[in-house]
């Protein structure tokens, strides 16, 4: 992961709880406060919802954009049990890849833009079907040499058809309270140092109609697949004018892309948080994030701390109904609380995605631009916060990111353990993949 920060374990400290009822305390010292692990709405109420909204531009929409994919490999978009892209694979290493599926020449060998997030159709809804029969994977990229050319591009969304390999890049913008917009950094804010550092976006997950995009230092971003906005098709907007964002001269610009995803909420960490992966730290941070459908449906997240640092980082799972109003809207009271009701420590560092089904915990390790990853397997855990402990391993493709999980069969009562894809973020050494555990 280029340039990702470092994450860290927290301390055992006992702290006020808000919803005390709903917390745990840990069980002994090894163990970690459930209490760190809360989240809240933005205090914005819906105030980026209602800015969204407001934004005079045609609306897209998913199907439209499966419709409408401008993007693919011209040698081997798709391959099945092999990699479509070889120089993924280090040398001598076995990865039982199920299906790999590879990006255009250019998108590939590319240092600008880094892919680091994985979701599918799978984590959308349990039939694993979007419309017309399209089963999506998405990935998130985030731009890797922000304001080096005098723009910061933020962070783009490639919806992609496994079956045929064809993709398209959709970005993801801020809007602003005045119409206008502007592209996804580590702060909105733009008298911070951090306004020119595009945000790392380093896990996604796409639940209902809502795309969580992992925000490291706080929590999440929020987007709505019901608010993409068409500029192809608007009058007032164009696809031209790679160079610009947002509102100029009455016409909206993104980039040069046809599709805009404008944020709508966000959750955020309420705890504070110490020095990062160390024992001092107190709340998480969020490196990637993706879904467990066994039993009640959790959003997981977890943070990255490299071999270096002084600990492996942690793991969460947050039930995913506490993000949502009754009739599935994003909640948006900023009083509100959401707890999690399991974390662990890692048993390895360099993690860069995780996933739970049935009480096994699933991990992503990387190893450098040219050693193969690793794929982790956790024994049960025996505790909501108890320490994770590995019983296999396997190895994976070079660089590995983001897992999400694609269970086998759509019977919510009795899902098989599937297939977990991943994406390989090394330019001229990615691809998109699926492997069997």
């Amino acid at each position: 992961m280029r340039r990702r920060r470092c994450l860290a374990v927290l301390a055992a400290v006992g702290l006020a709880l808000p919803l005390a009822a709903a917390i745990q305390s840990p069980a002994a010292a090894d163990e970690l406060s459930l209490s760190n692990f809360q989240l809240r709405p933005n205090s914005y109420g819906t105030d980026l919802r209602d800015r969204a909204d407001a934004l005079p531009l045609v609306k897209g929409t998913v199907t439209g954009i499966m419709n409408d994919l401008n993007r693919q490999d011209d040698d081997t978009p798709v391959t099945v049990n092999g990699a479509c892209e070889p120089n993924a694979v280090q040398s001598g290493s076995s990865v039982a890849l199920a299906r790999s599926v590879c990006f255009n020449d250019g998108d590939n060998a590319t240092a600008q833009w880094y892919p680091q997030g994985v979701t599918t159709v799978a984590d959308m809804q349990a039939d694993q079907e979007w419309g017309d029969g399209y089963k999506p994977v998405l990935v998130s990229w985030y731009d890797a040499n922000a304001n080096a050319d005098g723009m910061v591009k933020g962070v783009r969304i490639s919806f992609m058809n496994p079956s045929t390999g064809a993709y398209r890049h959709v970005l993801l913008v801020y809007p602003k309270a005045n119409g206008d917009y502007d592209t996804v950094r580590v702060s909105q804010d733009s008298s911070s140092g951090s306004y020119n550092t595009s945000l790392h976006a380093g896990g996604i997950l796409w639940y209902g109609d809502h795309l969580f995009v992992a925000d490291t230092a706080r929590g999440f971003r929020m987007f709505d697949m019901r608010r993409i906005f068409d500029l192809g098709a608007s009058e007032n907007g164009t696809t031209g004018g790679a160079d610009k964002v947002g509102l100029h001269g009455g016409t909206y610009h993104g980039y040069g892309y046809r599709y805009v995803m404008p944020q709508v909420g966000s959750w955020t960490r309420t705890a504070a948080t110490g020095t990062k992966c160390t024992t001092s730290d107190g709340s998480p941070q969020f490196s990637h994030v993706s879904l467990d459908r066994s039993g009640t449906d959790h959003l997981v997240s977890g943070e990255y701390c490299a071999g270096e640092e002084a600990v492996n980082g942690r793991v969460a799972a947050w039930p995913i109904a506490g993000a949502f109003t009754a009739n599935s809207e994003l909640i948006t009271d900023p009083s509100y609380r959401w707890n999690a009701d399991a974390a662990h420590k890692l048993p390895v560092s360099n993690v860069q995605g995780a996933t739970r089904f049935n009480g096994r915990w699933y991990l992503s390790r990387s190893r450098g631009p040219a050693t193969a990853g690793t794929f982790y397997t956790t024994a049960p855990a025996t505790s909501s916060t108890t320490t994770l402990q590995v019983a296999s391993e396997k190895q994976l493709s070079i660089g590995p990111e983001d897992l999400a999980h694609w269970q086998s069969g759509t019977d919510a009562s009795n899902p098989g353990l599937g297939q977990f894809w991943t994406v390989g973020e090394h330019p001229g050494k990615r691809m998109v993949y699926a492997v069997r555990p």
